[in-house]
């Protein structure tokens, strides 16, 4: 910590301690010294153990089991044994101490007698001795860490990190249920296990234990209904005619035994569940834990039963002045919705079994409903009276709820459990006390209207009480508590309504358990009998206790309003009250405005820390004076035996002001044990530590202050009667939100007052303040409630709650004015609400001036100055913006009171605030009528525009007001435009009309952005709309981006009859890339679009999904399908009965398009017109037919040519589907024909009027010239997807090849991929690495301008295979596109051989226009045929060499590759089905020949003999082997080649099938210089042999196929080189394998 004098920080000015015994004012502390500053002090009956910093202890007193020391230590001596262990906490019991180490370790030392330091077989230990706490249940056994110890007389507790009590010793105390004492080895204490325990406290023989309550976070713990250690059923349950039986008269056989009754009336262990049946999810039966109260039903501010029992027998103040409390009827956050049911559903289906109990629910339902009004979500009657019974019952209750409940209530009744804070018996010979109560209670009910639920429970808990414990819930009972209530309204927070406060702050919803003897009353039941099982103390459930201590034999307990409630053994004025002995909680009696922060017990007295008006913390004692020199008489007194307690010696009768304690400094905690007392304190260095004191004490006085509000004022107004009558629905509702979130304000305050307190018990810095670091919880709370004030004021709530106030408070409201601090002469009583309800907000100053104070004691450059400084100026910016809001609701209500009521009715709304209005004329409409009134009135979120009957109301995040140039020196015009009005108003001046401007500017900016001020709001905003005026939006909402009054960017349209648009616009149309869903009401499915869009229009490529079932992919234009398209038709897209891809105009097919009809097997390609099939075209069926010729009206007729599967031919005229009519000649598959005239449909009988022929086997000629041409009468390949290339040319910018055109082409491919690469981006799981890569690659334009060299050349190729390998680049496009249309073509019925040479000459026409395009973008690049010169390199002084030969610029060399792997499985099928015949003849002979071994198929092909391997070479994994050939040898020779040529299958282009060839001859080459070892030159009579038996050898299947297909598709240019040659080899050989004879 930097402070600026912090060089003397150890030095003594933290930490100090001071001593003394007893109050007289003679009395003076002490000083200790010691080394460090002491963190912790902890006193036993005669010696005292100390931290001190840096983890030491030391010890001083008596000390009878040091042996080498003498007994009495008077000077603080180090606990050498502990030395290299760092202690983090230290604890003493009467004889007995421990510590705790920082990793959770135990030590444990002084007198063992009776088991307490947990070390069997010794009966004292003289120094630290480390004691293990094993958990054996654990699957391998671990040693649990502690986090604290408490020791007691004759017993240790320890607090384990997991939350839960070990305990080692003797006694019931143990809470161990032991069958032997001592208990030498620690043990869990299974009763509270499950539960979080937050601390520890012992007294001389009992145990106290502060748990959080149980929230909705522990409802999954798994919890028991039977008992852990006799194994009995913990409830009993027993149905009789009218009611139901529960009984927890279960107890454990104890370490003490108790008497029966007192048995029975043990609570069930709060770790039971409720459970509805075995099946069902378990939940806590601790119901007591909401915090949520629900005046709903009207709290009366009650005391706990035991309270009211001291105040009825006291005679003493009213409940309200004892405490203050909180009576939220208990504990943990419960979610507002949580109801007692998990699962309600579950609930119900075991109501069924229950069929006697539902008999009871109908009878019990007899009470008719109101309706129910409006409900806040909270607790409900019913549930809150079954919370009681089951916190007092336990496990069964809930089945025998649930069967009795009405199920209408179910529905009706808000859902929350309730804070009923279970059993809270008064027991045992208190029957006088019990019947005052009783009569206590009824004179309560007669004289208030108060909370029936509430009531009801209190009423229950008594009767659950009763010895015996034979409760009956009846009926009559349910049907009492069932009587409705119409408000519901939260007075404790909602579960995690203040974000994450559940770890970081406190917890305040805490319980008090205590067990062990209780002869004193110091367990606080009520009664004077042991337990020997914790047992919860009901009465403190609802106190928020943060704190415990145990004297010998009394008990204290702190709360979150700095009261300190005692009990047990009074004999001594020990318990600050005059009630001997207190056998329940009572308050100490403390002057008003005291408020204890720590507290300390002692053997006979009390030590109180506490502060009043000013923060200095001042001293308090309670209990016997001690007379330093009758010490040793007194103690002797003591020994001999309790006589002292009957003497009437010198004690105090309520708590003393010790008068020293201002001398001490500022105090921090204090501790008492034994008879003796001990202050910490610190030195105020640069008012560091004050200024923590003062923080903490103005928390601590502010909560108090808000407890007493809740308490006093808000409670008892939400009880009255006529409050929802008196305010309506809506300003109810706007209360409730109000009283919420106060609930919320003032927990969250209680929960920081605790985390100060701690703070400066222990650490005292800056570090761990949640005002720093959390301080968004706190700015937001105050935040929100400031606006819930707001928002009832101005929906006139407290001018409303007048009359409600007034009726309670009377005419005089002393306590209001007092509370609101209202310094008014004769304020109103509305007034005074107002105050009283704005009076939490002023605190943020105090926050501000507080931190203020602390940042003073740093250095300027240090971290923690500059925290402060930031939550300095927060709190302080929030106050002022506060102050604004305020100011801001007060203008509004005022505005509202002189606005005319017609329209204030549906214009008044809680959030609305007025902002300006020109009632003064100082604005008004341009050409308005004469007589017409036009007021303007500005509100933070609408302008409205008010005419006599009418108003108009324009959202301010729409709106856009623009000053209009000053042309007419007399106007001063401010134009408003709005989406579907734009009107002009005028100022009375120029300042009004600057004034206006800025005014309407700054509304609509804070509309849009919050708090952040701008000059002007953005023209471009994002805002929701919903259309009014009549038209194509009408009443559409948009929700999205604007630009002044249109939408513009990004957005979403919704119409009321569920049609959606989601996507881009553009000055208020649809533009861009969007999706449009549209309902189709007949097949009630959806239309859907997914594409671009231009001008509220689709317009370029999309798919749409239609309702019927089918989708089109392709281009749009004006909202029609125009361009290329496919339409895919049928239920499902997998086995859809058509599809037709082709070009569309104007939604029909029109031109050049493939027509697959699955149903009928056929496959149509050609002209379409109309949807029509019109002009040539070609039919394939599956059958084989093929038809070649005209269509007119979707038929066949005219011209045309029919050829079957087996080559039958019919040509001539058709006059509908394969129906001839006219004439034509019939040729057969033998060559015989028919000419005449035909009639009749194909396959069904043919009339024939003709000739019919037989060739002459002579006359070949006439015969060939007779033969069909096919491909005449289809459409050529130049016609066919002419939509796509167009489509290509537009996306590059343009309608053909020009000049000017090239660089905008360019531009927009850039444009293309970097937009496409960022959609992509947008959604990275579709985009590989690889693919990404490629794009950054394609986004940079490559050189396009200059001469061309092969270097360019090579950069043109590789940029074009990148470029046609992504669908995002226009050409990859282009590819993808011809891809599917040519699959979509030649697949399928498709694949018939009479369509290769289509199939072909389509290939060479994708080459040639895009080449034409690839020309266009590489302007330089030669034409077709064109050459590109070798680069030559001069030598000097060299002769020129000769110009080597250049490279041929072609389309299939550059596009080729890109294109045909694509391509080619189609392809390939349709060249196979095409040579199906030769390649079958041709393997036939392959197969025989290569059963021939090596030589005798060398010798057969006639290889000269000099070229026969006589060895070949075996890859070995010894060194290479040569074998020689065996005339048996197969497969061996020209081994390589062989492999080389079987690559030709591999490869796609005629140029790298060419490359294979050309390798295989370079292997026959190298295999045969290695023979002869000579240089070579073949001949080809040599050659051709050799090359034949590799061929063979090579067995490759379809050998016609490849060598058709390099045929066609090989570039011009190298038919006449090398590789010409070698391929005419490669075709040689395949024509003499087909005819070859074997002899």
């Amino acid at each position: 910590m930097e402070r600026k004098s912090s060089g003397d920080d150890i030095g003594g000015e933290r930490g100090l301690l001071h001593t003394w015994k007893g109050y007289s004012y003679s009395v003076a502390p002490e000083r200790l010294l010691l080394p460090g500053p002491v963190l912790q002090v902890a006193l036993g009956t005669r010696h005292a153990v100390l931290l001190v910093e840096g983890g030491l202890v030391y010890t001083f007193g008596e000390l009878p089991w040091k042996q080498s020391q003498g007994t009495e230590l008077a000077k603080p001596t180090l606990e050498g044994a502990l030395s290299g262990q760092r202690v983090v906490a230290v604890a003493a019991g009467s004889f007995h101490s421990g510590a705790v180490t920082e990793d959770g370790g135990v030590h444990m030392w002084g007198d063992n007698a009776l088991g307490q330091c947990g070390l069997s077989g010794l009966s004292s230990v003289p120094n630290p001795t480390p004691v293990a706490l094993v958990d054996a249940e654990a699957p391998p056994p671990q040693t649990v860490p502690v986090l604290e110890l408490a020791c007691g007389g004759q017993h240790t507790l320890a607090l384990s990190a997991q939350r839960e009590v070990w305990a080692w010793g003797s006694g019931c105390q143990l809470g161990l249920n032991a069958a032997a004492f001592p208990v030498w080895k620690p043990q869990k204490v299974e009763h509270l296990a499950g539960r979080c325990v937050l601390q520890l406290a012992c007294g001389a023989s009992h145990s106290l234990a502060l748990v959080r309550c149980l929230g909705p976070q522990d409802v999954h713990r798994p919890l028991v209904d039977k008992c852990r250690q006799c194994n009995q059923l913990l409830y009993t349950m027993t149905d009789k005619e009218d009611h139901v039986i529960i009984s927890d008269g279960h107890y454990c056989p104890p370490g003490v035994e108790l008497s029966e009754d007192e048995g029975r009336l043990e609570a069930p262990p709060p770790t039971q569940g409720i459970k509805m049946s075995p099946s069902e999810p378990l939940l806590s039966s601790r119901t007591s834990t909401s915090n949520f109260l629900a005046p709903a039903d009207g709290d009366v501010p009650t005391q706990d039963s035991e309270m009211e029992e001291s105040v009825v027998s006291d005679g003493g103040p009213t409940a309200s002045d004892c405490a203050p409390a909180s009576q939220s009827g208990g504990g943990a956050v419960l979610g507002v919705k949580s109801s007692l049911y998990p699962d309600e559903q579950a609930v119900k289906e075991y109501l069924k079994k229950l069929s006697q109990a539902e008999q009871m629910a109908k009878a019990a339902a007899g009470a008719a409903l109101p309706p129910a009004g409006r409900l806040t979500p909270t607790s409900s009657t019913l549930n809150s009276l079954v919370a009681s019974c089951a916190s007092a019952v336990g496990e069964r209750v809930a089945s025998t709820y649930e069967a009795l409940s009405l199920k209408k209530m179910m529905n009706y009744l808000p859902r929350s459990a309730s804070p009923a804070a279970g059993l809270t018996g008064v027991v045992g010979d208190n029957t006088t006390e019990r019947v005052r109560l009783e009569d206590s209670m009824q004179a309560k009910k007669s004289s208030s209207t108060g909370d029936i639920r509430e009531e009801e429970a209190e009423g229950l808990r008594r009767r659950l009480s009763l010895p015996g414990l034979l409760s009956q819930v009846s009926p009559r009972l349910l049907r009492k508590a069932c009587r409705p209530r119409m408000r519901a309204a939260p007075l404790t927070p909602p579960g995690g309504a203040v974000p994450e406060t559940q770890e970081l702050f406190p917890t305040l919803q805490t319980e008090v358990w205590s067990w062990g003897h209780g002869e004193h009353g110091q367990l606080g039941h009520g009664d004077a009998l042991d337990r020997s099982q914790p047992l919860c103390i009901k009465s403190l459930s609802s106190k928020e206790v943060v704190r415990l201590a145990a004297g010998a034999h009394h008990s204290l307990a702190l709360t979150a309003q700095s009261q300190v409630f005692t009990w047990g053994s009074n004999s001594f004025g020990q318990l600050g009250h005059m009630e001997s002995p207190s056998t329940v909680p009572r308050l100490a009696k403390l002057s008003e405005g005291i408020r204890v922060w720590d507290m300390s017990a002692g053997e006979r007295h009390t030590l109180l820390l506490a502060d009043g008006d000013c923060f200095r913390p001042i001293i308090y004692y309670s209990g016997q004076q001690v007379k330093e020199e009758a010490d040793g008489q007194e103690l002797s007194q003591q020994e001999e035996g309790q006589e002292e307690e009957e003497r009437p010696g010198s004690y105090t009768q309520q708590p003393v002001l010790l008068p020293f304690c201002m001398d001490l400094g500022y105090v921090s905690n204090v501790s008492a044990g034994g008879q003796r007392c001990v202050a910490l304190s610190d030195m105020n260095v640069m008012g560091f530590i004050a200024s923590l004191h003062e923080l903490a004490s103005a928390e601590r006085r502010f909560y108090c202050k808000l407890c007493n509000i809740k308490m006093q004022i808000i409670r008892p107004l939400l009880e009255l009667e006529s409050l929802g009558s008196a305010l309506g629905p809506t300003a109810t509702g706007l209360l409730h939100t109000l009283v919420g979130r106060f609930s919320l304000l003032c927990h969250l305050t209680g929960q920081h007052a605790a985390s100060l307190t701690a703070n400066l018990r222990r650490v005292r810095d800056v570090s761990s303040l949640l005002l720093l670091d959390h301080g968004s919880i706190f700015l937001d709370s105050y935040n929100q409630y400031c606006s819930a004030v707001g928002n009832f004021q101005v929906m006139g709530g407290f001018t409303a709650l007048t009359k409600p106030s007034l009726d309670f408070f009377g005419k005089s409201p002393e306590l209001l004015k007092r509370l609101s601090e209202c310094s008014e002469e004769n304020p109103t009583m509305a007034d005074l609400l107002v105050a009283l309800f704005y009076l939490p907000t002023r605190h943020l100053h105090e926050y501000a001036r507080l931190l203020l104070k602390l940042v003073t004691c740093f250095e300027v450059c240090s971290d923690d100055y500059q925290r402060l400084q930031d939550s300095c100026s927060k709190f302080e910016a929030l106050d002022l913006q506060l102050k604004r809001k305020r100011k801001d609701a007060d203008n509004t209500f005022n505005f509202w009171k002189s606005f005319p009521g017609k329209m204030t009715d549906s214009l008044r709304k809680p959030g609305r605030r007025l902002i300006c209005e020109s009632s003064n004329k100082a604005l008004t409409l341009q050409n308005a009528g004469r007589f017409s009134v036009n007021w303007f009135i500005v509100f933070n979120d609408a302008l409205v525009h008010a005419q006599f009957s009418t108003h108009h109301v324009f959202p301010l995040a729409t709106l856009w007001v623009e000053p209009m140039p000053e042309e007419n020196p007399g106007l001063h015009g401010l134009k408003m435009i709005t989406p579907e009005e734009t009107f002009t108003v005028l100022a009375s001046s120029p300042t009004e009309k600057t004034k206006w401007l800025r005014c309407i500017n700054q509304a609509v900016d804070r509309a849009l952005s919050g708090p952040v001020q701008k000059a002007e709001p953005p023209a471009p905003r994002t805002a929701s709309y919903t259309f009014y005026k009549d038209g194509r939006l009408k009443e559409a909402t948009y929700e999205g981006s604007w630009l002044n009054g249109k939408p513009d960017g990004r957005g979403v349209l919704k119409w009321p009859d569920g049609r959606m648009y989601t996507g881009g616009f553009k000055n208020g149309l649809e533009d861009g890339f969007g999706e449009f869903v549209a309902s189709n009401k007949t097949l009630n499915k959806n239309d859907q679009y997914l594409g671009h869009w231009k001008e509220g229009k689709m317009h370029g490529l999309g798919t749409y999904s239609y309702a019927s079932g089918e989708v089109y992919d392709g281009s749009f234009q004006d909202s029609m399908r125009h361009g290329h398209g496919m339409l895919r038709s049928g239920k499902l897209n997998s086995s859809s009965p058509s599809v037709f891809i082709g070009r569309w105009l104007q939604d029909k097919k029109s031109g050049y398009g493939v027509f697959d009809d699955i149903t009928k097997g056929e496959k149509y390609m050609g002209m379409w017109q109309d949807h029509i099939r019109q002009g040539n075209g070609v039919v394939v069926t599956q059958f084989g037919l093929y038809y070649e010729g005209a269509f007119k009206d979707n038929k066949m007729a005219g011209t045309g040519i029919l050829l079957s599967e087996d080559d039958t031919t019919y040509e001539g005229e058709f006059c509908d589907d394969w129906t001839l009519s006219g004439k034509g000649t019939l040729t057969m598959a033998n060559g015989d024909y028919l000419e005449g005239s035909f009639g009749g449909e194909w396959g069904s009988g043919l009339k024939v009027t003709g000739s019919y022929f037989k060739p002459h086997p002579f006359d070949g000629d006439k015969e060939k010239s007779r033969a069909v041409k096919l491909g005449r009468l289809c459409v050529c390949a130049e016609e066919k997807w002419q939509a796509v290339f167009e489509e290509c040319w537009s996306q590059l910018g343009c309608e053909a090849a020009g000049p000017r055109e090239h660089t905008k082409a360019w531009e927009n491919i850039a444009a293309a991929v970097t937009t496409s690469r960022q959609l992509l981006q947008d959604s990275p799981e579709t985009l590989t690495r690889s693919h990404s890569r490629t794009l950054e690659g394609l986004e940079v334009v490559p050189q396009h301008e200059g001469p061309i060299t092969m270097e360019r050349y090579h950069a043109i190729r590789l940029y074009l295979l990148k470029a046609c390998d992504t669908a995002l680049h226009p050409l990859g496009r282009l590819v993808e596109t011809l891809v599917a249309v040519y699959r979509m073509t030649y697949v399928g019925v498709g694949a018939n051989h009479r369509l290769l040479p289509q199939a072909v000459n389509e290939i060479t026409s994708y080459l040639n226009r895009i080449f034409q395009i690839v020309r266009f973008l590489f302007q330089d690049l030669p034409e077709e045929g064109g050459l590109i010169p070798e680069p030559t390199t001069a030598v000097r002084g060299a002769p020129p060499e000769s110009p080597k030969p250049g490279r041929v610029v072609s389309s299939s060399a550059l596009l080729l590759p890109a294109l045909l792997p694509r391509l080619y499985p189609p392809l390939f099928t349709l060249y196979a089905l095409d040579k199906e015949r030769e390649d079958d003849v041709y393997w036939e002979c392959v197969l025989r020949l290569n059963k021939q071994p090596d030589l005798a198929l060398l010798a057969f092909l006639g290889v000269q003999q000099k070229f026969w391997p006589v060895s070949f070479t075996v890859a070995m994994p010894a060194p290479v082997e040569m074998q020689q050939v065996l005339s048996s040898t197969k497969d061996a020779c020209f081994a390589s080649a062989v492999e080389t040529l079987q690559q030709i299958s591999t490869t796609f282009t005629p140029s790298d099938k060419l490359q294979v060839i050309q390798l295989t001859f370079e292997e026959i080459t190298l295999a045969v210089q290695g023979l002869l070892k000579q240089d070579f030159l073949w001949s080809m009579d040599d050659l051709f042999p050799v090359f034949l038996y590799v061929v063979l050898r090579a067995r490759i299947r379809n050998l016609g196929s490849e060598v058709s297909l390099i045929e066609d598709l090989m570039d011009p240019c190298v038919q006449h080189g090398e590789h010409g040659i070698m391929f005419t080899t490669l075709k040689a050989c395949y024509y003499q394998i087909q005819h070859e004879k074997i002899t």
